[in-house]
């Protein structure tokens, strides 16, 4: 009996448990990381914000050129197929395009390439495990591995490019950190893998406007805020105001809102996840219920 509790995936117009799914070993998906992506999260049997999701996404395919057969429609389908599929309550759902393979053998020119899309579902991820979230993560900013200019890459296109996160990512966990955060090269902080930044000073929140991607959660953690009274600046952070702030946390699709409890050897709101976190973070799930963000998966 074909299983697909680990995870299901659409790919040439069939869905196949995640482990039968694959493409070519030339495909520039995989040869020069060209793809773009985007990924949803379900929680208790509903996306969250998925038509958000998809129209960035689409954004993304424009700003690299790539087209494919599908339309935001059938993409929002084939997501619901895969996760009602999959029977996950709680899922990481994943639409992806890819540059493919060239259809002339032998070319080097991105445009000869056949675009093509495919989309997975997996068991819900967490950026940050939940007993890390409980207690408040520690995040490592690097001194020699600087945020990928976005005149080279442009980070609002959510891409497969992580040279530069994964790099200071490994250096994190070996110094015993739970992850990272990069500055760009003027010495502003930008975002970690998979995560947006925020910081507290006060009733004002901050979150950088340069080398960071335009995430959903960001957006929504920024509605949250100035429905409270916050005042909200989305403004260059350089790292040593980014060391004053009263209170830190990330937001990320793949767990919501993370309090930070310590930078480097900065720790804040003594040690523990500050209590503006903690209501943003009480706020964000409530808003998780919200009917007019929930899409209701059909598991019939």
């Amino acid at each position: 009996m074909v299983s697909f509790d680990k995870g299901a995936a659409w790919i040439k117009g069939e869905i196949v448990p995640i482990s039968e799914a694959s493409i070519p070993a030339n495909d520039w998906g995989v040869t020069h990381s060209d793809c773009v992506y985007d990924v949803a999260g379900v929680n208790d049997g509903a996306f969250f914000r998925l038509q958000d999701h998809i129209a960035r996404f689409l954004i993304s395919m424009q700003k690299v050129h790539m087209e494919v057969d599908q339309s935001a429609e059938d993409i929002r389908n084939i997501l619901h197929e895969i996760v009602g599929k999959s029977g996950l309550k709680n899922s990481y759902a994943s639409m992806v395009t890819s540059r493919g393979v060239p259809m002339m053998p032998g070319s080097r020119d991105p445009r000869d390439c056949a675009n093509h899309f495919f989309a997975w579902c997996v068991p819900y991820v967490h950026v940050f495990k939940p007993e890390v979230a409980e207690r408040g993560s520690q995040l490592h900013i690097p001194n020699d591995v600087f945020r990928i200019p976005p005149d080279s890459v442009d980070p609002t296109v959510k891409n497969y490019h992580w040279g530069d996160m994964t790099r200071g990512l490994i250096e994190a966990l070996d110094k015993g950190f739970d992850s990272v955060a990069l500055t760009d090269h003027q010495g502003n902080l930008t975002e970690g893998p998979g995560f947006n930044l925020f910081a507290v000073y006060g009733n004002r929140l901050v979150t950088p406007q340069k080398g960071v991607l335009q995430g959903i959660t960001r957006r929504t953690v920024m509605e949250i805020a100035e429905n409270s009274g916050m005042k909200l600046e989305v403004r260059d952070l350089p790292l040593a105001e980014f060391y004053e702030a009263d209170e830190v946390f990330t937001a990320t699709t793949g767990g919501g809102v993370c309090p930070v409890v310590k930078v480097n050897e900065r720790t804040f709101s003594n040690g523990a996840p500050g209590v503006k976190t903690l209501e943003i973070a009480q706020s964000y799930q409530d808003w998780l219920r919200k009917p007019e963000f929930c899409d209701q998966v059909d598991y019939g």
